[in-house]
């Protein structure tokens, strides 16, 4: 076993041979979205992104299934695994079984199998004083898709949210070669500061973020505003407890910065000189990217919000 969850990294990673490692996840949960092929494709991008988050290829993928039998037209059920496969079809992963039961509310995801390189495989530690932080997709997933299901979001702001969600992240990852990259995680259930809690904790070092430069998707601020939020980001501040200096930064703010994410994108550090190449090779594959903060010695806290 090379990577197991000492660190809450990203997926479970066990070496074969030399040259060859099984990169394994899994991820399920209930639907987030209205359109039942939609919320498949979602739930099967999300899955996907702790492969990629490792370095790691993803080939093959069992889907994992909980539906209220006779509740509910079963033609909602074949259009959620009709998504899913869609966007591993995407993903070239092949699905090859899964499991299903009788649930009382819908679930759905997968687990998922890919192959790296027992050397090139990307941590959640490693980051190094003097790194440059960098986020490949804005947030606020969360909260709009809370909106979404109190019927209280915009339908601009609900689309550009489910655009971000069915993005890949193989895109970026695949630029990650040429350079230097110290330490990699997607932003999920915990959010921006959760995730980037774990790599501070596991790297001994402090994140230093510029909220101002956080990207933000689409009407999150309003939502947040308007009182529209999960119940996780809560749980996500309890989480971190005294880990964050929070600096003067608004309780609006705080609050997005801890919104659970859905096939986030990747949050990763490499060296500060090496941030204007990655930011061109980045756009050039089309794949949105902002330098956030930087990465500095610890002294009281894990993370600092400027």
């Amino acid at each position: 076993m090379l990577v197991g969850f000492e660190t809450a990294d990203d997926a479970g990673v066990y070496r074969i041979d030399e040259n060859q490692a099984i990169v394994q996840t899994t991820d399920f949960f209930p639907p987030i979205v209205d359109d039942p092929f939609v919320y498949g494709q979602i739930a099967a991008a999300n899955a996907l992104s702790d492969i990629y988050a490792m370095g790691g290829v993803p080939r093959f993928a069992l889907s994992i299934v909980g539906f209220p039998v006779g509740k509910l037209d079963e033609t909602m059920l074949r259009k959620i695994v009709f998504g899913g496969a869609n966007m591993m079809r995407e993903a070239e992963v092949s699905v090859i079984g899964g499991h299903s039961l009788k649930d009382t509310n819908i679930k759905f995801g997968y687990v998922v199998t890919g192959l790296a390189h027992p050397k090139r495989i990307y941590l959640n530690r490693g980051l190094c004083p003097g790194d440059a932080l960098i986020l490949t997709k804005p947030i606020g997933t969360g909260i709009i898709t809370t909106a979404i299901k109190y019927g209280k979001c915009p339908d601009k702001v609900a689309q550009e949210a489910t655009q971000w969600m069915l993005t890949l992240n193989r895109a970026a990852v695949a630029c990650f070669e040429s350079c230097e990259v110290h330490a990699v995680t997607d932003v999920t259930g915990y959010g921006l500061l959760g995730h980037a809690f774990e790599m501070a904790v596991a790297s001994g070092v402090c994140l230093e973020i510029d909220a101002a430069k956080v990207p933000l998707m689409q009407g999150v601020k309003k939502l947040a505003n308007d009182g529209l939020l999960p119940g996780g980001i809560e749980s996500n501040k309890k989480y971190l407890g005294e880990a964050v200096e929070w600096g003067g930064t608004q309780a609006s703010m705080q609050k997005i910065l801890l919104d659970p994410q859905t096939s986030g994108g990747l949050l990763f550090g490499l060296p500060s000189q090496q941030v204007p190449q990655l930011l061109e090779m980045l756009g050039s594959a089309q794949v949105f990217a902002k330098c956030i903060g930087l990465v500095e010695n610890r002294s009281t806290h894990y993370i600092s919000i400027q």
